[in-house]
C-alpha cells in the first residue's frame, strides 16, 4: 500500500509513520513537579530548569561542564582510561563487557567520570563530574582512578577540586574492587586536605549509597542543587528496613541543609557566581596544622 501511495502521489508526500520518525523524541518535555509540557530547546536555553515551577531536570556531563565553566577554560585529561571486567560478572544472561559497551554507545562517554582543568567565575579549578546516564554513575574502578588523578593534579599545580556528583552508588558489577573505591577517594581528599587545599562538593539529584558515603561529605564546603535526593538507601529502602513513615521531603537538599548535612541551596544559574566567590574565600593560604 505505501509503496502505491509513493507511485501515485506527489513526490513530497510522507507516510505518518515516516513524519513521525523525523520527530525528536526528546521535543517536548513533561515536567514531572508541575506537569508542564515544556518545549525541549527551551528548556535547554533555561539551563534545563522548568520556568513554571523552577524544577531542576538532570544534566548531562558536557551540559554540566558547560554551564559552569568559563568558555574556552575546560581541558579534559586521564581519558584514556577504560573499564574492564575483573570479575568476569554476568548478570540476567548479560556480561559486564556488554553493559559497557551498551552504555558507552548510549551517551557517547567511555566512563561515568570526566575529570580536567577548568575556570569557574575566573578561578581555576581542578573540576570532576559525573554523568547519571551512564550506568547511573557508578563508582567502579576507573571512576575512582580518575578522581585520584584529579586530586594528584590539584596537589601538583596547588589548585583547589570541585566535584560534582550524582550517582546510585558502587558498581556492583566489580564488587569489591568497586567498594574499594570509596576508600581511595576518601584517602586522596585526605592528602588534598593535607597540603591546605580546597575540595568543593556540589551535589545534584540524584546523589546515593557510596558516592554520598565517601568523598562527597568530607568536602570543605557542600553545595546542593533544589530539590536534589541526598542520601545513602533511597527513601523506599529505609521506610522498608524501619517500618516507619519518613517526614516529607526526607533527603532533598532543603532536608539535609535544615539538618546541618550539606551548607548551601543553590539555584543553577547562580552556580558559577557562588562556586567562585567560594574558591576565592577558600584560595587564602591556611595555616599548617600542629602536630
Amino acid at each position: 500500500m505505501k509503496d502505491w501511495i509513493r507511485r501515485h502521489h506527489h513526490p513530497g508526500f510522507r507516510a505518518a509513520d515516516e513524519v513521525n520518525r523525523d520527530i525528536p523524541e526528546d521535543l517536548w518535555v513533561k515536567c514531572r513537579k508541575c506537569g508542564e509540557l515544556l518545549y525541549g530547546r527551551e528548556l535547554e536555553s533555561n539551563q534545563m530548569v522548568c520556568p513554571k515551577c523552577s524544577h531542576h531536570f538532570r544534566m548531562r556531563a558536557h551540559q554540566r561542564i558547560e554551564q559552569l565553566t568559563d568558555p574556552g577554560a575546560w581541558h579534559e585529561f586521564a581519558t584514556e582510561l577504560r573499564a574492564t571486567d575483573p570479575l568476569g560478572f554476568v548478570s540476567n544472561g548479560e556480561s559486564y563487557a556488554d553493559k559497557l559497551s551498551k552504555a558507552q554507545k548510549k551517551t557517547g562517554m567511555d566512563e561515568a567520570m570526566r575529570v580536567g582543568m577548568a575556570a569557574i567565575d575566573g578561578c581555576p579549578v581542578v573540576l570532576c563530574v559525573n554523568d547519571f546516564s551512564f550506568m547511573g554513575a557508578s563508582m567502579g574502578s576507573v571512576y575512582g582512578e580518575k578522581l585520584v588523578r584529579a586530586v594528584d593534579l590539584a596537589v601538583e599545580r596547588g589548585l583547589p577540586v570541585l566535584t560534582v556528583s550524582s550517582s546510585g552508588g558502587a558498581r556492583m558489577q566489580e564488587g569489591m574492587f568497586s567498594l574499594m573505591q570509596m576508600a581511595k577517594t576518601t584517602s586522596a581528599f585526605a592528602r588534598l586536605g593535607r597540603e591546605r587545599l580546597s575540595h568543593v562538593a556540589l551535589l545534584v539529584d540524584p546523589c546515593t549509597g557510596g558516592v554520598t558515603a565517601s568523598y562527597c561529605t568530607v568536602a570543605d564546603v557542600i553545595i546542593a542543587e533544589p530539590g536534589a535526593l541526598i542520601g545513602f538507601a533511597g527513601p523506599r529502602v529505609i521506610e522498608q528496613t524501619t517500618r516507619q513513615k519518613l517526614p516529607a521531603g526526607f533527603q532533598s537538599a532543603e532536608f539535609c541543609l535544615r539538618h546541618g548535612m550539606i551548607d548551601l541551596v543553590v539555584p543553577r544559574r547562580e552556580l558559577p557566581a557562588v562556586i567562585g566567590k567560594t574558591l576565592r574565600l577558600l584560595a587564602t593560604k591556611r595555616p599548617a596544622l600542629v602536630s
